[in-house]
């Protein structure tokens, strides 16, 4: 835990400290060594507190700048002080993506070993009421803290519009934090086609598991993952009786608890080695179906009709602009004599993070007098035109766009993407092959820059590629709603067929997690016993019937930040 105080407001803007506290870490060995002597030493324990939301603080400042190793030190900093810390913990677990080779099972790993300690911070429901009606009407239960125009939105809107509500009732659990226009207009649609909708922001993630019971939702999926604002808390809990991920993050989120997760068959192949602690559903045709803004005015002309040269463009977080991506992009550019590169994202307000960007790539070769870099642009109808910018669009790699790419090609630019050996990797694989351009998806960088070339070389064939691509997107599954909801609905349906035959991953998994407790368990008590110390809110005295049962482990002494807390995670599936 940690203390505010008149010394965390004095010292949380102060650069010194911040590089005091990055780069040597003297805060925390101080005051832990004064701990040592006196636990209960207030201001080393107020010390600890300023230097642990500072870590936070400066662990996101460096991921939205594009200093991912830089952030993932902070934040483990932050988990020497609490190893609970859920902020810390699950911004250390997104911003491992945005460098995941997927060579090994490290990114997993660190998935797993977060979701079991978490889970073991939360009783779990194990009975239901739920009938087990294989053919009755569901009730399917979405939460997300991102009913509003956020990344999230673009993808969710169709299940919420095109639903069957007559057999499968949408439960909407709205964790928004500032409502928008696009929140009002979600809630009026699942209200009128007789859906309900539950404001949840600021309610204790164990009262909104209870809420969940008493709508009788029977398949729960959640949106977020480990970004901004998640209630995987309360999907800890396991209130539903089935439970999904799906959408908002592009890794397992680790918890035994959850079933599924929902994918297809080009982001997550059959024969994909990357490992999930859910268990994989793939969808008939894309895992997304995009809803684009009604904000998002005409396409414009391919710009280098009228410019006499090529711009290459990414809206993509910076996060995802690696070492290796930069590299890339500055090959192709020094390969098309004259063009140019627009990058827009909202860190480059700062010239220090401006500077270092371009000092980057002139390093690489390529003037900065070539590069445009444009900071946040509110308007979501000027974000979108931005797009008369650039004639071809090139994706991120490792980590690749999402939202990104469904823009730029809805806007008419062609999009350049690498497969890879991980979901994060393959979602432009599963956009592009849909929307029949598959033949721009690279399997090697060589691949990309030659693609990227290709393009290039024709304009006026990418000027009738433009002309056409919101056609081709409008017309393929990714934008295909009513078709989308019907694969949707089949998939629930055969997930609920599981459940009525006693087919339940999650249950199974947590089964097979006790039975390898009690066996650790075993084995210490020959040598030296083991305290077990579980948390104050759901040890076994104090739960009563109706299937709420707290998973017994050997966890030592675990604690946890408030229960709905803020997660200090802007992340999202950009």
């Amino acid at each position: 835990m940690f203390f505010k105080s008149v010394a965390f407001t004095k010292t949380k803007y102060n650069p010194l400290f911040l590089q005091k506290v990055v780069d040597v870490g003297s805060p925390i060995n101080v005051n832990g060594m004064a701990l040592s002597i006196k636990p209960n030493f207030s201001q080393s324990l107020n010390n600890l507190g300023v230097v642990y939301t500072v870590q936070i603080c400066v662990g996101v400042l460096y991921r939205d700048a594009g200093n991912i190793s830089l952030a993932i030190e902070a934040y483990e900093q932050c988990l020497k002080i609490d190893p609970d810390s859920r902020n810390a913990g699950q911004n250390r677990l997104l911003a491992m993506n945005y460098i995941n080779e997927g060579i090994d099972d490290k990114l997993f790993e660190a998935h797993r070993d977060w979701g079991m300690r978490f889970m073991r911070l939360y009783p779990q429901y194990t009975s239901w009421d739920n009938p087990k009606d294989p053919e009755r009407p569901l009730v399917v239960g979405y939460v997300s803290p991102d009913y509003f125009t956020h990344s999230v939105s673009y993808f969710i809107e169709a299940p919420l519009i095109y639903h069957d509500y007559a057999n499968y009732k949408v439960v909407v659990y709205s964790a928004v934090v500032k409502a928008d226009a696009k929140t009002i207009r979600f809630r009026e649609r699942v209200l009128k086609k007789g859906g309900i909708w539950r404001d949840i922001y600021g309610i204790d993630e164990k009262k909104v598991a209870s809420m969940v019971r008493e709508d009788k939702v029977d398949i729960l999926v959640e949106l977020t993952g480990h970004t901004a604002n998640n209630k995987l808390g309360m999907m800890a809990c396991h209130p539903a009786p089935v439970q999904v991920t799906w959408i908002g993050y592009p890794n397992t989120t680790g918890l035994p608890t959850i079933d599924y997760r929902i994918t297809d068959s080009l982001a997550d192949p059959s024969g994909t080695r990357q490992t999930h602690v859910e268990e994989l559903v793939r969808l008939p045709e894309c895992f997304l179906c995009y809803t684009p803004s009604p904000e998002a005015g005409p396409v414009s002309p391919t710009p280098a009709l009228s410019n006499g040269f090529i711009t290459f463009g990414s809206f993509n977080n910076l996060a995802k602009i690696t070492p290796k991506v930069l590299q890339v992009w500055a090959r192709i550019l020094c390969a098309v004599p004259n063009s140019r590169l627009v990058v827009k994202c909202k860190p480059f307000c700062c010239d220090s993070v401006r500077q270092r960007f371009l000092s980057t790539l002139e390093q690489l070769g390529l003037e900065s007098l070539r590069v445009d870099l444009l900071p946040l642009i509110l308007l979501n109808h000027d974000h979108l035109q931005a797009y008369a910018l650039m004639d071809i669009s090139l994706d991120t790699f490792p980590y690749a766009g999402t939202t990104t790419t469904c823009e730029s090609l809805y806007m008419g630019v062609p999009c350049v993407t690498m497969a890879g050996s991980v979901h994060a990797h393959n979602v432009g694989v599963s956009l592009l092959n849909k929307v029949g351009l598959g033949h721009l998806i690279a399997k090697t960088e060589d691949d990309y820059v030659q693609l990227a070339l290709n393009l290039a070389s024709d304009v006026t064939a990418l000027s009738n590629l433009r002309t056409s691509l919101r056609d081709l997107m409008l017309k393929s599954p990714v934008c295909d709603g009513p078709n989308f909801a019907l694969g949707l609905e089949l998939t629930y349906r055969n997930m609920w067929h599981r459940y009525c035959k006693g087919d339940v991953p999650s249950l199974k998994r947590i089964e097979m997690l006790q039975q390898q407790v009690v066996s650790e368990e075993s084995a210490v008590t020959f040598s030296e016993p083991t305290r077990i110390t579980m948390p104050k809110e759901g040890h076994a005295g104090s739960i009563k019937a109706n299937g709420f049962n707290p998973v017994q482990t050997s966890m030592l002494n675990l604690s946890c930040e408030e229960n709905g807390s803020q997660i200090t995670n802007p992340g999202k599936m950009d």
